[in-house]
C-alpha cells in the first residue's frame, strides 16, 4: 500500500507553507497592532503587542523566520517518516454472517452475548478494530463478548442513491435482524459518532430487537461548542445539492475535517517525526493515520441530509429530525442507555453529545479524558472506554 496521507496532502503542504513562510511578516503586523484578533484573545494580543515593542523588530522577525523554517522542515520529515514506516495492518479473516450490497456484518466470534457495533458512514469501520493491541472488537471477543461489526463498505451502485432512511431501512435493520437471529434474543446496539444517530433511529424503530444502546461521541446539538462549520460546509453542500449527485469524494470530506483545526495535522506530524519509529506510540500513530486516510465517499443524499438538516438547521436539537416517518425523540427510549462524552473531542464537542444525554432519562454517562478518535482507539482507550463499555454490557445480562 502506497500511503497518500495526510489527505489531501497538497492542501496540507500548501497551507503549512503559506502560514509558516508568512510568519515573520505577521509578527511585525502583530507588533504594530495591525491584526484584528478574536475578542476572546484580545487581552493577550494587547500584551503581546506591548512585549514585541520592547524587542528589536528585525531580530525578532529573523528568529520567527528561522523557527518557521524548522517547523516546516519537521512537518515534511514527519510526512516522509509516515510514508516510509514499515507497519502495515494485517487483516484477519472474519466470518461474514450477513451481506447486502456493499454492506456486510462481520462476526468476530466468541461465546458471549452478541453486540452489534455501528460505525460512521464517513470512515472505514475498522476504526473499531485497528489491530491486535488497539482493536476494540478483538478485545471484546477476548473478554467475553461476541462483537458483530457493521461494515458499510464503499457506496456501490445502489448505495450511491441512498439517504439516511435508506441506509437504516435496507442495511441497519436487516443487519440487526441477522444479529438477533444468532441467539433468538434482542442484542445490545453500539453506535459511534454518526453511527450513534443511525443506531438511535434503529433502536426506536425496532425496540423489540435492542437490549441496550451505547452512544459513543454521538452529536445531537450541532450548534453547540466553539467550532463553526458554516464556511467549510457551504462548499461541501454544493457538491451534494441533489440526491442524484455523485458521492462526495474522500478528499473533500477530509479537507472539511481538517478545516476545523488548520494547524492540527502539521503539529501531529511534527510530533511524529520525533518518535522512535519502533515504539508502540509510533505504530499507533501510523495505524490511526492509515485509517484516517482510507476514507470512503459519502452518498450525496446522506451528505445533503447531514449538512443541511443536521449542521445547518440543527433539526435533532430542535426536536424536528424525522427518520423512518417518526420524529426522533431520545426520551422515548425504553432500554438501558450508555452515553460516552469524550472531554477533548473536537469533532463532536462535548456539549453537543451532552445535549443528547440530557434527553435520555436515567442514561449512564462516562466522560473519557480523550479525543474523538483516541477514545475508541488511542493508547488509553482500554481504561477510558473499553472496560467501561464491557462493564455496562454485563449489567444487561
Amino acid at each position: 500500500m502506497t500511503r497518500q496521507g495526510p489527505r489531501p496532502l497538497p492542501m496540507h503542504l500548501a497551507l503549512s507553507a503559506s502560514v509558516l513562510t508568512t510568519s515573520p511578516a505577521a509578527s511585525l503586523a502583530a507588533r504594530n497592532g495591525l491584526i484584528s484578533w478574536n475578542s476572546s484573545v484580545a487581552p493577550q494580543a494587547k500584551r503581546l503587542s506591548q512585549t514585541l515593542h520592547e524587542v528589536d523588530a528585525d531580530a525578532f522577525a529573523a528568529v520567527v523566520g528561522a523557527e518557521a523554517g524548522r517547523r516546516l522542515g519537521s512537518f515534511i520529515a514527519g510526512v516522509r517518516a509516515y510514508h516510509e514506516h514499515p507497519w502495515r495492518r494485517s487483516d484477519e479473516t472474519r466470518d461474514v454472517v450477513w451481506r447486502s450490497g456493499s454492506t456486510s456484518l462481520v462476526d468476530y466470534g466468541g461465546t458471549g452475548r452478541p453486540l452489534l457495533l455501528v460505525p460512521s458512514l464517513i470512515n472505514r469501520s475498522y476504526i473499531l478494530d485497528l489491530g491486535p493491541q488497539v482493536g476494540f472488537c478483538s478485545w471484546l471477543r477476548r473478554n467475553g463478548a461476541r462483537p458483530l461489526l457493521l461494515d458499510w463498505g464503499e457506496p456501490g451502485e445502489a448505495e450511491a442513491r441512498f439517504d439516511l432512511d435508506a441506509y437504516i431501512t435496507h442495511r441497519l435493520l436487516p443487519a440487526l435482524e441477522a444479529a438477533t437471529s444468532i441467539t433468538g434474543a434482542a442484542v445490545p446496539l453500539l453506535g459511534y459518532c454518526m453511527g450513534g444517530l443511525i443506531a438511535l433511529s434503529g433502536a426506536l424503530a425496532r425496540p423489540d430487537r435492542v437490549r441496550g444502546l451505547a452512544l459513543l461521541a454521538t452529536p445531537w446539538d450541532f450548534h453547540a461548542g466553539a467550532i463553526s462549520w458554516n464556511a467549510p460546509l457551504a462548499g461541501v453542500a454544493a457538491l451534494a445539492s441533489r440526491p442524484s449527485s455523485p458521492p462526495v469524494p474522500v478528499d473533500v470530506i477530509q479537507a472539511l475535517f481538517a478545516s476545523i483545526q488548520p494547524g492540527h495535522v502539521e503539529a501531529r506530524f511534527r510530533a511524529f517525526a520525533r518518535l522512535d519509529p519502533d515504539s508502540d506510540q509510533a505504530r499507533t500513530f501510523v495505524a490511526l493515520e492509515d485509517w484516517l486516510n482510507d476514507g470512503v465517499p459519502l452518498a450525496a443524499g446522506v451528505a445533503s441530509e447531514c449538512l443541511h438538516g443536521w449542521y445547518r438547521d440543527n433539526l435533532p436539537a430542535k426536536g424536528n429530525w424525522v427518520s423512518l416517518g417518526r420524529t426522533i425523540d431520545p426520551s422515548a427510549l425504553d432500554v438501558p442507555v450508555l452515553v460516552a462524552l469524550p472531554a477533548r473531542d473536537r469533532i463532536v464537542p462535548p456539549d453537543s453529545a451532552r445535549s443528547l444525554a440530557d434527553r435520555i432519562p436515567h442514561a449512564t454517562r462516562i466522560e473519557p479524558n480523550a479525543g474523538h478518535v483516541g477514545m475508541v482507539a488511542g493508547r488509553r482507550s482500554l481504561v477510558t472506554l473499553w472496560q467501561p463499555v464491557l462493564s455496562w454490557l454485563t449489567t444487561l445480562d
